[in-house]
């Protein structure tokens, strides 16, 4: 049987002039081999091909979903080639050129050179190379090969594409410790997950390598700040003013919804009309401290990104002056950052992302430092697996909830959804009001203007 790269088998296969899947045509066909050598998932590894940046086999699916909606580098030869070559050339690519693959397609120049980078990270998707040998990637642990493989990487393949590489490195080959060495940091493209493998190893690197290190972390934080900074300050000041309540409002200023409930016993059922005798209206935040913020963030090292975001943030609210900031992190021990929130790198450093988790023992400690309950945002980010004594955790939430604390739980603060969490203790917090929810960067202000406003949370839709 001859498998052909059609609608049918290889949906977003791709065009030839670059603009998106074929919808008809003449297309080539594939010897039978190929049924064998493809990867799964099929679809996701051809889209990733169609934009130019091209994945080997044994990728992982989020380095082939974000390869494909990455325009890639631009084609080795500008010599006209037909649509049957093309399309060979780019499962070429997708198969990784073994003996097997049934293209009869030979890569050359740039498009030699990207195929080997990709086959030094991924390797072979089988595992075996000719006479049945192991084959693995092959990155080895020598830093200059490594340098140079970054190198290439980000020659060939867009920004978002080479952070994503990066990341499969790191976990597929167990290039942590390459990274205590200065020429390896700067030779790699910073992101949220770097900064978090970084913390991670902050206590082994070596004095050379901290200050450079300090020196990545402070371009992502500085990157993440100009991206969420005025965002944050323009939801939360206006959420801060209309949760100040004045009885005397200007006309501008009235909030209708409050005004109406607060009159409905005035209401003239012969002209089908309320008489508002009492207007309840919105006032403007003075520069006086209104709320109270308490971060409490689980460092666990699955949560690294959330532990990013979530400093970031806590350095925005703290320059606010109508909000009091306070920060925790815990693991089976807590720490009270928040005389370092001016600035967040000093909080990142003060991490120490691993260990176990204690959530009873933060959220005592998180109790103890609330002074004003109905005006305070309790914020819960954490996976929810707890090593303390559950029924008390449960208990703590309840009190604090009683006592007038807006409490939000967040199973991760990331661009990347939900992590593995605990299912139990977040149904068990629902039902105490708090519902777990992951959020991204980008609604994290509107969560937190709505837990001030105290109106209900614009929890995302589950996937």
């Amino acid at each position: 049987m001859t498998t052909e790269p059609n609608d049918e088998t290889a949906p977003g296969a791709p065009r030839t002039d670059g603009q998106g899947p074929d919808t008809g045509g003449e297309v080539a066909k594939i010897p039978a081999q190929v049924s064998r050598q493809v990867p799964a998932p099929l679809p996701v590894q051809v889209q990733a091909v169609a934009s130019g940046a091209v994945p080997a086999e044994g990728r992982s699916a989020d380095a082939a979903a974000e390869a494909a909606t990455t325009p890639g580098p631009a084609g080795t030869s500008a010599t006209p080639v037909s649509a049957a070559d093309e399309r060979l050339r780019r499962w070429r690519l997708v198969l990784g050129g073994e003996a097997a693959d049934g293209t009869g397609c030979a890569l050359s120049g740039r498009d030699a050179a990207m195929d080997g980078a990709l086959t030094a990270l991924y390797g072979r998707g089988d595992g075996k190379g000719q006479a049945g040998k192991e084959r693995s990637a092959g990155l080895g642990a020598s830093a200059p090969s490594v340098a140079r493989w970054l190198g290439d990487i980000r020659t060939y393949f867009p920004s978002s594409v080479v952070q994503v590489m990066q990341r499969d490195a790191i976990d597929r080959l167990g290039l942590s410790t390459l990274l205590l060495e200065p020429e390896m940091l700067e030779a790699v493209e910073a992101d949220v997950h770097l900064v978090g493998t970084l913390l991670s190893l902050n206590k082994a690197m070596p004095e050379t390598t901290k200050e450079t290190a300090r020196a990545v972390v402070r371009k992502v934080v500085e990157d993440l700040e100009k991206r969420l900074a005025t965002r944050t300050r323009a939801t939360l000041t206006g959420a801060l003013d209309r949760s100040a309540r004045i009885n005397r409002p200007r006309h501008h200023d009235i909030d209708w919804n409050r005004t109406i409930s607060a009159n409905l016993k005035h209401y003239l059922p012969e002209y089908r009309t309320i008489v508002p005798e009492r207007l309840v209206g919105y006032g403007r935040a003075s520069r006086s401290v209104k709320k109270q913020v308490v971060l409490c963030i689980d460092q666990s090292g699955s949560m690294a990104a959330s532990v990013v975001y979530a400093s970031v943030f806590g350095a925005v609210l703290a320059s606010m002056r109508s909000i009091d900031t306070r920060l925790v992190v815990f693991d089976t021990a807590v720490v009270d950052l928040t005389d370092q929130l001016d600035d967040p790198v000093d909080v990142l450093f003060g991490t120490q992302l691993g260990g176990g988790t204690d959530i009873n023992r933060a959220l005592a400690y998180c109790q103890s430092q609330i002074t004003r309950p109905a005006e305070t945002v309790m914020v819960l980010i954490s996976d929810l697996y707890e090593g303390g004594i559950r029924h008390e955790m449960l208990k703590r939430v309840a009190a604090m909830k009683a006592s007038g604390v807006q409490f939000v739980t967040l199973l991760a603060l990331s661009d990347e959804g939900a992590p593995a969490y605990d299912r139990e203790h977040a149904a068990a917090l629902a039902a105490l009001g708090a519902p777990a929810f992951a959020c991204t960067p980008d609604l994290f202000p509107e969560v937190m203007a709505a837990a001030i406003e105290k109106r209900p949370l614009p929890i995302p839709d589950p996937v």
